[in-house]
């Protein structure tokens, strides 16, 4: 006789003397224990030898739903395959499923580490927007629904962010489904004009005007922040660099008899495609940073170290210096800056050199490539043409950040 709903509830959780069977179809089956739980079964035979199986327990699996798995793990045996095998990869699949969170965290240490910029803040963003809300739930499980109700808001308070972690979770899903981590890329048809309204105009950056630069300078030498760390922010805005290229900048790279910064290819982004070093000239004006620096630094081989440590400075220490100086100047000076982080420092001191120095001068100054056939055949490295701009770019600088705040 078949199992039934009644039958089940008749025996659930009623003690017996012994463990009893009752057969249903397909190979269904329930056995119920001395306590009274009730567990349904899948008799089969497999390569010619009688096995069984547990499906699930009463009443959190109902009747209906034992007979369609006894069927689906019948399929399973029909097509030649072990169901509990089958199961136990089920299982496995469930228990090992990437959360969006180890998603990203392995997207960054194996691929965006080595080939993007900023590296360090893409992470910081999704730490702060992303794994706080979806951080902990299965990638493959989370839909286009979800997503969209994390970016649309942070698109209308904070576009730039945004793009940012749409554009990222998006190379984060294609290189989880490369390597069959996911199946599933909700994002990839989403782009932020169309879905999000995100004027790209918004999110690429910034340069300072002039009367930010003198809230930033003294908001900055209010600030509680240790002066290697201010140190930090005024060579990153001189010079125009990375911020990467200072924090792991050697000392071996500072010739001051020479007058150069040179760092190996190995070390800036450009010199990863071209092999060449990247040259810069150290002028008087800036070379007492560089030696207040280099004396302040707890390691004997870098410029720089951490505060209290004899370790690199952290990249993530660096991303929380634009907001310090901005909380300084909100709190001391009564100024609202609108957001800029360490890379619109070099947005900023790009376009002051449009004025002092002729295009292929700014672009070396910046590390880019010269364009074209110019890049193969002109090997010049401009390093008198750069003094000049960096001079003329501190002396402007200087006048900016001296004195009363210039009119805005």
């Amino acid at each position: 006789m078949a199992l039934t709903d009644a039958w089940l509830k008749s025996v659930h959780r009623k003690p017996r003397d012994a463990t009893t069977e009752k057969a249903d179809r397909d190979g269904l089956g329930a056995r119920v224990t001395p306590t009274g739980k009730v567990i349904f079964q899948l008799r089969f035979r497999y390569l010619g030898k009688a096995a069984r199986m547990d499906l699930g327990t009463y009443p959190t699996m109902t009747l209906k739903q034992a007979r369609d798995e006894a069927l689906r793990r019948r399929g399973q045996l029909e097509q030649g395959h072990d169901p509990r095998v089958m199961k136990r990869l089920e299982q496995t699949a469930i228990t090992e499923a990437p959360t969006n969170e180890r998603l990203v965290r392995d997207w960054h240490e194996r691929y965006c580490k080595e080939h993007k910029s900023g590296e360090a803040e893409i992470l910081r963003s999704f730490e702060l927007h992303v794994f706080p809300d979806l951080g902990k739930l299965p990638a493959d499980e989370t839909g286009l629904r979800q997503w969209m109700e994390l970016l649309e808001p942070l698109a209308a308070n904070k576009p730039r962010i945004a793009e940012r972690v749409l554009t990222n979770m998006k190379q984060a899903h294609k290189w989880g489904a490369k390597r069959g981590i996911v199946e599933q890329q909700p994002l990839a048809a989403i782009t932020a004009k169309e879905d999000l309204r995100i004027n790209r105009k918004w999110v690429k950056g910034r340069a300072l005007e002039e009367s930010e630069l003198w809230v930033l300078w003294q908001a900055m030498e209010r600030s509680r922040m240790p002066l290697r760390s201010k140190l930090f922010v005024k060579l990153v805005l001189l010079y125009g660099c990375r911020p990467g290229e200072l924090i792991g900048a050697r000392r071996e790279e500072f010739d001051f008899e020479e007058g150069v910064w040179e760092i190996p290819p190995e070390r800036h982004k450009t010199g990863r495609v071209t092999g060449r070093a990247l040259r810069r000239p150290i002028i008087e004006e800036m070379a007492p940073l560089l030696k207040q620096a280099m004396g302040l630094s707890l390691l004997p081989d870098l410029l720089f170290s951490g505060e209290s440590k004899a370790v690199p400075l952290n990249d993530r220490s660096v991303l929380s210096f634009p907001y310090n100086i901005m909380r300084v100047a909100k709190k001391q000076m009564k100024s609202e800056m609108t957001h800029w982080s360490m890379y619109d420092l070099r947005k900023t001191a790009r376009t002051h050199w449009s004025t002092l120095a002729d295009p292929h001068v700014c672009e070396l100054m910046l590390g880019h490539v010269l364009p074209g056939v110019w890049q193969v055949y002109d090997r010049h490295d401009y390093l008198e043409e750069q003094a000049a701009a960096y001079r003329a770019w501190h002396e402007r600088l200087m006048r900016l950040v001296s004195g009363d705040p210039p009119t805005p």
